[in-house]
C-alpha cells in the first residue's frame, strides 16, 4: 500500500444519482477505491439543484454508503462537479501589448492575459466560471502552444469562456455544506468525464467526449491538443424514461426498468415478435409492450441528442471527418444497446464507450469500472493534478487506510501482482503524468475561488 499520497474524494451530484467515492494513488499511479457509496438523487433537475434539503438528504445517504463501504475513512473535502444547462460557453480574444520588450514572455504576463478575460461583458446573473486559453500568437507567430520563453512586442490568444447562472453555483455549494462537507474545488463535469476517459493519443487525434447522464448531456470537444468547445444540451436518459412513460402508458420505475433491460438504440436492430409483460395495475389486465415499440421511442430522442453533437460540432467546423478519434461515449446512458451504431450514423464520425479503467487499479469491483462513474473518476484525478502541482493545501500527514475487502474482486489475492504486470515503465509513467498534467494545467480553475469572492461581498 502507497500511504504517502493523499486520499481525494469526488462528490457527483446528479439528477438521477449521487455518488462519492474516495480514491488514492498506489505506488504504479493508479488509483485504488478506498470507499464508495451513492443514492438516488431527487432534489436535482437537468443537472441543477433546485431542492437544497432533497440534495442534502441525498448527499448524507450517499456519504453514509461510503462510510458503510469503509469506515476507516474520513471525508471532509471533496471536489465537486458542476453542470447543468445554466452552463454556457463563448469565444473571445485578447491582446496585451509588452511594457519590457527586451525580455522573455513570462508567467505573470500570460496571467494579466487570462484575467483580463474576466472583465468580458456577459449577462446579468450569470458569472464566468472558467477561462480556458487556446492557442497564443506574439507578434506575427500563431498557434503557440505555450509562448513562455518568447520575445515579442505584443502577445495574444484566443480563449474559450465557460459560464454560469450564479443562483445555481451557490446551490451546489450550499448543499455540500450543509451536508457537513467543504467543498475543495468545483469542476465542469464534461472536463473530469474527459480527464477519466481519453488518453493522450485521443487529445491529440481530436475527440468529442459525449457523456449521456441523467438529466444532462455535457459535451467536450478537444482538437490538435486545445478544448475548443464545451456545451451542456439538456435532453439525457431521464428524458428517455419520460417519453418511454408518456408513450407507452408505463410507469416511470416500469420505463426505466424496460429502457435497461430491454431497450435498444436502433429500431432495426430490435426483434418485430418480441413483446415485454407489464403486470396491470390494480386488477388491470397486463400489457404486451413490443420491444420494435419500446425501441422506437428510444431511437427518436437518442438521434435528437446526436443532431445536437453534429450540430455543436459544425458550430466550430469539426464534423466531416475532422475528429480522427471520433465520438468517445460516457455516463450512465451511453450503457443503451446500439449507441454505437446510432452516433456513427447520425454523426458520421466513428464512435466507442469510454470507461474510467484506464486510470484504476486492477482488482476493483466491475461496478466501479463503468462509464457512469466517469465524472466522479475525473474528480479524482483533478485533486491529485492540485496535489502533484501544489495548487491546493493538503494534509501533511496522510492516514492509513486500506481498501476494503468489499469493493476487492475477489481473485484470489491477484490484485498487487496484476498492477506489477501492468505497470508501465518509470519512463512511460512520467509521460503519463505529463499528458494528464497537460489536461489540468489547461485550465485555470477559479469557480469555487470566485464563489468565495461573491460571499465576501456579501459580507
Amino acid at each position: 500500500m502507497n500511504n504517502e499520497q493523499p486520499i481525494i474524494i469526488g462528490l457527483d451530484i446528479g439528477t438521477t444519482k449521487i455518488a462519492v467515492i474516495a480514491g488514492r494513488k498506489n505506488e504504479f499511479g493508479k488509483l485504488e477505491i478506498l470507499g464508495f457509496g451513492k443514492s438516488n438523487s431527487n432534489g436535482v433537475k437537468h443537472g441543477q439543484v433546485l431542492n437544497i434539503d432533497e440534495t442534502i438528504k441525498a448527499i448524507r445517504t450517499a456519504l453514509e454508503n461510503c462510510f458503510a463501504s469503509n469506515p476507516n475513512l474520513e471525508v471532509n473535502e471533496v471536489y465537486v462537479g458542476v453542470a447543468g444547462h445554466h452552463i454556457k460557453s463563448l469565444q473571445t480574444r485578447g491582446d496585451i501589448v509588452r511594457q519590457k520588450t527586451e525580455e522573455e514572455i513570462t508567467q505573470k504576463e500570460i496571467d494579466q492575459l487570462i484575467d483580463d478575460q474576466y472583465k468580458t461583458y456577459i449577462p446579468a446573473g450569470d458569472q464566468i466560471i472558467d477561462v480556458i486559453p487556446q492557442e497564443f500568437t506574439v507578434d506575427n507567430f500563431q498557434n503557440i502552444p505555450n509562448p513562455i520563453g518568447y520575445g515579442g512586442v505584443k502577445i495574444g490568444a484566443n480563449f474559450h469562456i465557460i459560464t454560469g447562472d450564479k443562483n445555481a453555483i451557490k446551490n451546489i455549494n450550499r448543499s455540500v455544506e450543509k451536508a457537513g462537507l467543504h467543498t475543495k474545488d468545483l469542476v465542469l463535469q464534461p472536463l473530469a468525464s474527459s480527464s477519466a476517459v481519453m488518453g493522450q493519443e485521443d487529445l491529440e487525434a481530436g475527440v468529442a467526449i459525449v457523456d449521456i447522464g441523467g438529466g444532462t448531456t455535457d459535451l467536450a470537444v478537444f482538437y490538435e491538443g486545445i478544448l475548443k468547445h464545451t456545451a451542456v444540451i439538456p435532453f439525457a436518459g431521464e428524458n428517455i424514461t419520460n417519453d418511454i412513460k408518456t408513450g407507452l402508458g408505463v410507469l416511470k420505475t416500469q420505463a426505466e426498468q424496460m429502457k435497461v433491460q430491454f431497450g435498444s438504440a436502433l429500431t432495426n436492430e430490435a426483434k418485430a415478435n418480441a413483446y415485454i409483460t407489464i403486470p396491470g395495475l390494480r386488477g388491470m389486465p397486463a400489457k404486451e409492450i413490443s420491444v420494435k415499440n419500446l425501441a422506437n421511442i428510444i431511437q427518436a430522442r437518442m438521434s435528437e441528442i446526436m443532431d445536437f453533437v453534429t450540430y455543436h460540432l459544425k458550430q466550430v467546423g469539426l464534423d466531416n471527418k475532422a475528429l480522427n478519434g471520433g465520438i468517445i461515449l460516457t455516463g450512465g446512458g451511453s450503457q443503451l444497446k446500439h449507441l454505437i451504431q446510432l452516433t456513427e450514423y447520425v454523426t458520421g464520425l466513428n464512435a466507442r464507450i469510454g470507461f474510467p479503467n484506464e486510470h484504476l487499479a486492477s482488482g476493483h469491483i466491475e461496478e466501479l469500472a463503468k462509464p457512469t462513474y466517469s465524472t466522479c473518476i475525473g474528480l479524482i484525478l483533478k485533486g491529485y493534478d492540485d496535489y502533484e502541482h501544489k495548487r491546493k493545501e493538503f494534509e501533511k500527514e496522510f492516514k492509513k487506510v486500506e481498501v476494503p475487502e468489499g469493493l476487492k474482486r475477489q481473485l484470489n489475492g491477484a490484485t498487487a501482482e496484476q498492477d506489477n504486470e501492468t505497470a508501465v515503465s518509470e519512463k512511460e509513467m512520467t509521460g503519463r503524468k505529463r499528458n494528464l498534467t497537460g489536461f489540468w494545467g489547461k485550465f485555470k480553475d477559479r469557480i469555487i475561488d470566485l464563489f468565495k469572492e461573491e460571499e465576501d461581498k456579501h459580507l
